[in-house]
């Protein structure tokens, strides 16, 4: 066992000593050791359950002969840390979380690992640390919150983040806004829709890293509790057949995960975790293949904010095993690839839609093409990123001018300022991996932009990130970014900038001479100066059309 390495022999005598200072018995210490990375606290609403999460999977070690130990990730909550300096650590925290527990796993040889993430860059960190490390592992994240009701209506956190847009304009009275703010998120869990948190989840499902109902259970069903139960119990298969990170997840797998998140319309965040995940996979992503997949993926499944339905409803459907089915009937997926209970093609075979509203035919889907695109020009010559099953159908070409921003502060005043006009193409810069640094959300000028009733006519483009709560023509990720020297650096007011979602084009139009004067005359500088974590992260962070990895290069 890997775990001998701190526990056998007669030079170990300190080592279990220390182990029973922890009350480890000699029967426990002899077991498979298995460690539990559980992300639990009390400021993420989707991880405030993890405890309990926690005690359930270890309940299913012990079922199954092994010898639970838990140590902590930490997390942050992107809805509370959206919109003020919190953000610039978001993404960030990715790399640490996954560092944190390589550092853990590797100081302490576990037999076999169990991580427990929910939402945003947890799930992805921790991804990312089992594919580095390549030890027996399994994942049990906390499941959806419910959705709640407001106004007469099904809300999630989208209708939260747009109240405030609303109010602003005179389009929601503060009666109405509260009431949102009360009962939007009514309890524990990711957040409803289809958001980043919950992409992960089901994106870590499809990879086959967690057991089916991963990406669906509700965080408060009981069958959440029997499912960390027996994702307990499956580690102990795997370390026993010493089944590693690296058998399960293969190119197959992130292919099937690119199949499945334009069929689902996942959060635009998917095309920074997708390529870094493959990265500790040693695996290649290509983001040209991205388009080539979506073109040919119809969109089966539109979950909040993009539709009406919720996480919970898709559980209900069938859940992912139903959409992979589905996918499978169109010749879409690899069945053979493999998960930690077998391969797709055991899940498959006992799925069934159960609500075609939910799950569509091919036939009665919502678009033809997927949720995804990637979009190129001269203003993103390695790729920009959009939702594009949450645009609009107005907005799915557009031409207009550049209203531009430094930073997404000055947005969010541009826009309750009146600066930003019906048919503009509000710019945000130096929001990029460096130029934030940590390629910050720009969930509130998105939302901003909807609850004033702009969504129908203009557009943002940002070298940051959208949530996955944005809706509406959010092209984010543009690479290279304006701290990289990219285009965007250049871009003036009242510049036309011409956007073809269908045709995966984004220009700006603008002559190759002026670009040039331009240039000579201005030095990309991002406004914001940091230090410690985020000084470290500037200096190490490559493009987002790279998954915004650490450049590992040099050592």
């Amino acid at each position: 066992m890997r775990s001998d390495q701190m526990k056998k022999g007669v030079d170990r005598i300190p080592h279990r000593s220390l182990m029973k200072a922890l009350g480890l018995t000699d029967e426990e210490i002899n077991r498979p050791m298995i460690g539990i990375v559980n992300a639990f606290n009390e400021i993420i609403p989707g991880h405030k359950h993890l405890r309990e999460i926690a005690e359930a999977v270890k309940a299913g070690v012990r079922l199954a002969g092994g010898t639970p130990i838990e140590f902590p990730a930490i997390g942050v909550c992107d809805g509370i840390a959206m919109n003020h300096e919190g953000m610039f650590y978001s993404l960030p925290s990715r790399e640490h979380i996954a560092d944190s527990a390589e550092i853990m796993a590797m100081a302490h040889p576990f037999d076999g690992l169990v991580f427990i993430p929910n939402c945003d860059k947890i799930v992805p960190g921790m991804l990312m640390a089992a594919l580095r490390l390549n030890v027996p592992s399994i994942f049990c994240s906390g499941g959806p919150m419910l959705p709640g009701h407001a106004n007469d209506k099904k809300v999630a956190l989208t209708d939260a983040f747009e109240a405030p847009g609303a109010v602003h304009m005179d389009k929601m009275d503060e009666a109405a806004a509260r009431e949102i703010e009360e009962n939007t998120c009514p309890g524990c869990g990711s957040c409803a829709g289809m958001f980043t948190a919950n992409s992960m989840n089901c994106m870590t499902e499809i990879l086959g890293m967690g057991l089916p109902g991963n990406g669906t259970i509700a965080a408060v069903d009981a069958a959440r509790i029997r499912l960390a139960k027996h994702a307990g119990m499956k580690v102990m298969e795997l370390v026993e057949g010493d089944i590693k990170p690296r058998d399960i997840v293969s190119q197959a797998s992130i292919e099937n995960a690119l199949v499945a998140d334009m069929a689902l319309g996942c959060s635009t965040n998917t095309m920074l975790h997708l390529p870094a995940i493959a990265h500790e996979a040693g695996l290649e992503f290509d983001l040209n293949k991205v388009n080539d997949i979506s073109d040919s993926v119809p969109h089966l499944v539109k979950l909040n904010p993009a539709g009406p339905h919720c996480l919970v409803d898709l559980d209900s459907a069938g859940g992912l095993s139903a959409v992979m089915k589905r996918l499978d009937e169109l010749g879409k997926i690899d069945v053979n690839a493999k998960t930690v209970d077998g391969s797709w093609s055991d899940r498959i075979a006992g799925a069934r839609v159960l609500d075609e509203d939910v799950i569509r035919t091919k036939e009665n889907a919502y678009s033809q093409t997927g949720g995804l695109a990637i979009l190129y020009g001269n203003l993103a010559p390695d790729g920009a990123v959009v939702k594009k099953g949450a645009v609009l159908p107005e907005m799915l070409v557009h031409e207009g001018p550049a209203k531009c921003f430094n930073s997404e502060e000055e947005c969010c005043d541009g826009l309750y300022g009146g600066k930003v006009q019906s048919g503009d193409i509000v710019v945000v810069r130096y929001e990029g991996p460096k130029g934030g640094p940590g390629m910050r959300e720009m969930l509130s000028p998105t939302a901003a932009i909807a609850g004033m009733g702009l969504d129908s006519t203009c557009a943002l483009v940002t070298d940051g990130r959208f949530s996955g709560v944005s809706r509406g023509a959010s092209i984010g990720h543009v690479s290279p970014e304006a701290a990289a020297g990219g285009l965007m650096a250049y871009v003036e007011d009242g510049d036309i900038i011409s956007i073809d979602i269908p045709g995966h084009k984004i220009e700006l139009k603008v002559s190759e001479e002026e670009l040039e004067r331009r240039k000579a005359k201005t030095t990309p500088n991002p406004p914001k100066q940091v230090s410690g974590y985020l000084k470290r992260y500037r200096a190490m962070v490559t493009s987002a059309n790279r998954g915004a990895i650490l450049d590992d290069s040099d050592y």
